[in-house]
């Protein structure tokens, strides 16, 4: 399947890394959180745990194997957790790990990303950006396909990848630990989503 089931979910990019805050292309390099980070996350699931009522309750929390989204996922859930409710488990899908990066990981972010999105250009040994929206898809699909909204823990470029399948402007940077409620805006999911930034 090529387009996103039509059903929201929620979304949210990891917390600070040390080369996050350098401004590097971390990519599938597999860089842990920084203090900050984990602060981060902590507050995104204490945010989550007050506004989820309003829009709907995480059932389930799906992430990515890099430790910057396990990391982040597994402290969300735990500062969700209720003292009548144990935290949600958190389940992997290799499918949403972040985008390989080839040559540019490590490397400080450039301007290229424009060029990568309309496939006019991709770095040495990266992902091709057709080819990361194709797996992006078929790994939120997966998510999708349970019972109860999911919570996706992920990656800023797959966030771009997912905003083109959503039929909304791809090349916009994802702040780290910001949860996000995304909504298909009709029942074929072909107009573009809608996104509620909590906080």
């Amino acid at each position: 399947m090529t387009e996103l089931i039509a059903r929201p979910y929620w979304y949210l990019r990891h917390g600070e890394t040390d080369w996050n805050a350098a401004g590097l292309s971390q990519g599938r390099s597999d860089i842990p959180l920084n203090a900050r980070g984990v602060a981060q996350a902590e507050d995104a699931g204490a945010l989550l745990a007050r506004e989820e009522a309003r829009y709907a309750k995480v059932a389930r929390i799906v992430s990515s194997p890099l430790v910057r989204a396990l990391r982040t996922a597994e402290i969300v859930a735990q500062a969700m957790a209720t003292s009548s409710a144990a935290p949600l488990s958190v389940v992997v899908d290799e499918g949403l790990q972040e985008v390989c990066f080839g040559e540019q990981e490590g490397q400080p972010m450039g301007d290229w990303y424009d060029s990568w999105i309309a496939g006019a250009y991709t770095p040495k040994g990266a992902e091709p950006f057709a080819a990361l929206r194709a797996r992006a898809v078929a790994a939120v699909n997966r998510a999708l396909d349970g019972e109860g909204p999911v919570l996706i823990v992920c990656h800023g470029a797959m966030f771009r990848a997912l905003r083109a399948a959503m039929n909304l402007p791809a090349n916009v940077r994802l702040p780290n630990a910001t949860p996000l409620w995304v909504t298909p805006s009709d029942a074929t999911g072909k107009a573009p989503w809608g996104l509620d930034k909590l906080g």
